[in-house]
């Protein structure tokens, strides 16, 4: 017999975060098609997991953008003595894989796919929203080359102090590990440390990961080898963009999703043009072009 979740049926898991499991499900009445997250409060400290998805589904209901996943409907499940014991987020069904799933192998797909999660980002940035946890299973894509980013559960106003800190170790920004107020620059670390992780294959070494080490340890921007010199196949304005979306320093990266698009985009076209000969310049990069000595 199939599971049943709220009034939803279960059709499959669709994979599992953190103490959250998330389903494909079937509404029975209009026969659509949903992701549901749900989280149960089995620990006292799991709490916090469901007031993340009350900050995702405040953000995420806003959205109308095609790149971002939007939320439909919260349910907060509580005890009879009006203790919350499990809550559930009925989100956009998406039939796509994470990065760290189904990295495409080809390098103008993956120049494409972050191009379209730049996108999706620059509309919430400009809505006042930071994402502040970009990483590659928070960027999905479908066989079609479709792009959604998901998971908005540490989003906040831009300008806000976190608390605590809060992000993954291998992407997060300098400004998030020493709880200073998170920006459009702090998207724009994420999203370039995850471009290097999809470029070259590795991590590079955050604030975070190197304070694991110890307190000797230190991190500097000349420290991280550039995408170029591990992928020889990775075009030198991509390489460029990258350690500067990654620098220590939020003023030295680029100022917006936009200026990340626009360099994206022309990455793009270098690599065309070292594959075929006869091609030719979109007219709107020609100066960028001219300028990057590809």
């Amino acid at each position: 017999m199939a599971q049943i979740l709220l009034h939803y049926t279960v059709l499959e898991q669709l994979g599992e975060g953190a103490k959250s499991t998330i389903y494909k499900v079937l509404d029975p009445t209009t026969r659509q098609t949903f992701a549901l997250k749900h989280v149960q409060r089995i620990d006292p400290k799991d709490l916090r997991f469901i007031e993340q998805m009350e900050t995702e589904f405040d953000i995420s209901r806003n959205f109308h953008h095609k790149n971002l996943r939007r939320s439909y409907d919260l349910k907060i499940v509580k005890t009879l003595l009006l203790k919350v014991s499990e809550a559930f987020l009925v989100m956009e069904y998406f039939d796509g894989l994470p990065l760290d799933q189904g990295l495409p192998t080809d390098l103008m797909d993956v120049l494409d796919t972050f191009v379209q999660a730049a996108e999706g980002l620059k509309a919430m940035n400009q809505m006042g929203y930071v994402h502040c946890d970009i990483k590659p299973n928070n960027i999905l894509r479908d066989r079609h080359g479709r792009v959604k980013v998901i998971d908005f559960g540490q989003s906040c106003k831009i300008g806000t102090v976190k608390e605590r800190i809060q992000g993954t170790p291998d992407f997060i920004a300098p400004e998030q590990v020493n709880r200073k107020p998170v920006t459009v620059q702090t998207d724009v670390y994420n999203l370039g440390a995850t471009l290097y992780w999809a470029v070259t294959g590795k991590h590079i070494p955050t604030l975070y990961t190197v304070n694991k080490k110890g307190d000797n340890s230190f991190l500097l921007d000349a420290t991280i080898p550039s995408p170029i010199e591990l992928n020889p196949k990775c075009p030198l304005p991509v390489s460029n963009l990258i350690l500067e979306c990654v620098s220590t320093s939020p003023s030295k990266r680029p100022a917006d999703m936009d200026a990340v698009i626009h360099r994206l985009e022309l990455g793009k076209h270098v690599l065309a043009k070292s594959r075929d000969p006869n091609w030719t310049p979109d007219p709107t990069l020609t100066d960028s072009l001219t300028e990057s000595k590809f």
